[in-house]
């Protein structure tokens, strides 16, 4: 059994500003995502050219605080967010959703490659490989914040969280959803792939962990379990992932176009 350490949230503070680990992780998910995308764009198959790299960061940047945040408000905070239209602003009051995030990237992605005469799924074949590094760091950021935990247990790895012995499923996701997804998304994408191929590994094998740890964590207080005492939020749109990502692949195979050709 390990112990919490009780970590507190805020970095330090200046006057009304205060820094917090929460957002400082998300800061350094984006910065390893845009040093290894320049990396990445100076391969010979890569749509995304290294003075274009700033861009999409940024781009992807805006796409996941906007969506991530509306996403959590209409889904999670809905009742906070018609008693207070300002609960969508208040970011340290809840906190973000990773598939509302996703159509936030999405349109991102998409407004880039308009701008560029790339297809959207030429840019997110690029970009998927990155977005893990942002989850990994942002789960620890939940973890520092005590936060998302799992379920009560008996396993020597549990972390006893006031009073009670929790699976620490954020440090669970961290590994699978981040850093285990980035290392199979890297070397996946190292060499060209089918058009299509990348974006599909990535929302399958997301889509797959994320339901396999929900098995493992707390369902949100106010939605609770939605089926069968078991299924959850995160599950029904986990779902819909695994069949669209495992369609794309399938799509991706079949027409054998890979990126450089795309």
């Amino acid at each position: 059994m390990l112990v919490y350490p009780e970590i507190d949230p805020i970095i330090f503070e200046i006057g009304f500003i205060k820094i917090r680990w929460y957002g400082l992780m998300y800061v350094i998910g984006f910065l390893a995502a845009w040093w290894l995308a320049r990396r990445r764009s100076h391969a010979a198959h890569s749509p995304v050219k290294t003075d274009q790299v700033d861009d999409l960061i940024f781009n992807a940047m805006i796409g996941v605080i906007v969506g991530g945040r509306v996403g959590y408000c209409l889904v999670y905070g809905w009742d906070y967010l018609v008693a207070d239209p300002l609960y969508l602003f208040k970011i340290t009051e809840g906190g973000m959703s990773f598939h509302g995030g996703l159509v936030g990237v999405l349109v991102a992605m998409w407004l880039f490659g308009r701008k560029r005469g790339l297809s959207m799924w030429q840019v997110t074949d690029f970009m998927a490989p990155f977005v893990p590094l942002g989850l990994g760091f942002g789960r620890i950021g939940n973890f520092i914040n005590g936060e998302l935990w799992g379920k009560p247990t008996e396993v020597a790895w549990g972390v006893l969280y006031r009073g009670q012995v929790l699976h620490p499923s954020q440090l669970y996701e961290a590994a699978l959803e981040g850093f285990i997804l980035f290392a199979i998304l890297w070397w996946y994408s190292a060499r060209p792939r089918p058009y299509m191929a990348v974006s599909g590994l990535f929302l399958t094998l997301y889509g797959v962990f994320r339901f396999i740890v929900e098995f493992y964590r707390v369902p949100d207080a106010d939605l609770g379990y939605l089926a069968l005492d078991w299924v959850t939020m995160g599950q029904i749109l986990s779902a819909p992932m695994i069949i669209i990502g495992a369609t794309m692949l399938a799509l991706a195979y079949r027409s054998n176009t890979t990126e450089a050709a795309a």
